[in-house]
């Protein structure tokens, strides 16, 4: 672990030795499970990256959490860290769905996590939430939801349940195990919708949800169109106009940051008809909707369409989704791009 580390703080080092930026507006710690961690290595890897980076305009520090790895103790460390955004990896409130999902966490842990974080002074806390599940019923899904509501937390992202390559999910749903189905999912969604915007929660983009002021200004980022930096094995990073990913195996990791100081592979320049796609896509998500000037006349067209079947509406300057065209964010990029 503490290789792995070195490596990280290794890699940071070689890209603002190559790049000559190091100040950072959010910071995000994800994509596995960081609070499993020590409270030494959680303290070298900050010690680090405040050596490389510039934090003094630091908005945001969100740090992903699984309610099985850490205790008051450990919670007051989040904070003394400069943490002040916790993303608990809950996914559901029901024990049999996390069976099913492999987590190590139950619900009694899940619901304890969220006055813990409370407790130590965190000053934002994301629940991330997950539906379509094999096995899931409406009724579970809708008690998770509320379950969530109860513990107040600042923000619940609801994520449709993906079938990824490589996986158990995918073999057992091309063996016709398990089930993908759009109008069930279509359900999940609304109900969360409904239930969650009842609740006082904003609709800020297709899968987030956030009470007032508590917008991921992380994400926010990424939808935007702005250039981020990912280190670690898998990490993908896209800064002017190059996207690269990181090899996917850790020792093999450790061992490139080691021997070049950076682990690159897949690298490819994002042309302006990349960036153009990518653009439509992300900002149609979120509630703030796309510019109409970046749309060619065509586009422009077929965007009409979309607004004359109901699933867009025009509010003075951006093409905004409707709750029906939200359902099909995916499909009507494809329609008018």
């Amino acid at each position: 672990m503490r290789a792995f580390i070195d490596a990280l703080l290794l890699e940071a080092k070689h890209h603002i030795q190559h790049t000559g930026k190091n100040k950072l507006s959010t910071l995000y710690c994800g994509g596995g499970t960081p609070s499993m961690l020590s409270p030494t290595h959680l303290n070298r890897l900050f010690d680090g990256l405040r050596e490389i980076f510039d934090f003094s305009e630091l908005q945001e520090l969100t740090f992903e959490a699984n309610p099985a790895t850490f205790d008051l103790n450990k919670a007051r460390l989040f904070k003394e860290l400069g943490i002040n955004r916790i993303s608990l990896g809950i996914q559901s409130f029901d024990n049999e769905v996390l069976k099913t999902l492999g987590r190590e966490h139950n619900r009694n842990e899940a619901i304890a996590a969220v006055p813990i974080l409370r407790e130590a002074g965190i000053e934002q806390i994301n629940i991330d939430l997950m539906f379509s599940i094999p096995g899931q019923s409406l009724d579970s899904w809708q008690d998770t939801l509320n379950t969530a509501i109860s513990l107040e937390p600042d923000h619940i992202s609801a994520y449709n349940l993906t079938y990824e390559e490589d996986t158990a999910f995918i073999d057992k749903l091309t063996s016709g195990e398990y089930i993908d189905d759009p109008e069930l999912n279509a359900k999940y969604f609304t109900g969360a919708h409904d239930t969650l915007t009842a609740a006082g929660f904003e609709h800020y983009e297709t899968s987030n949800y956030a009470k007032k002021g508590t917008r991921s200004n992380h994400n926010a980022s990424y939808w935007a169109g702005a250039d981020y930096l990912g280190l670690g094995p898998s990490a993908v990073s896209t800064i002017d106009s190059t996207r690269w990913k990181n090899l996917p195996d850790t020792a093999n990791y450790i061992k490139q940051i080691n021997h070049v100081g950076h682990a690159q592979t897949e690298i490819e320049n994002l042309s302006a008809e990349d960036i153009h796609l990518e653009r439509v896509a992300l900002q149609l998500r979120t509630v703030n909707g796309l510019p109409l000037n970046t749309l060619t006349i065509e586009e422009r067209k077929r965007a009409q369409n979309v607004i004359d079947e109901g699933m867009a509406e025009v509010r003075d300057t951006h093409l905004v989704l409707s709750k029906k065209g939200m359902l099909l964010v995916d499909s009507i990029v494809e329609h008018i791009v």
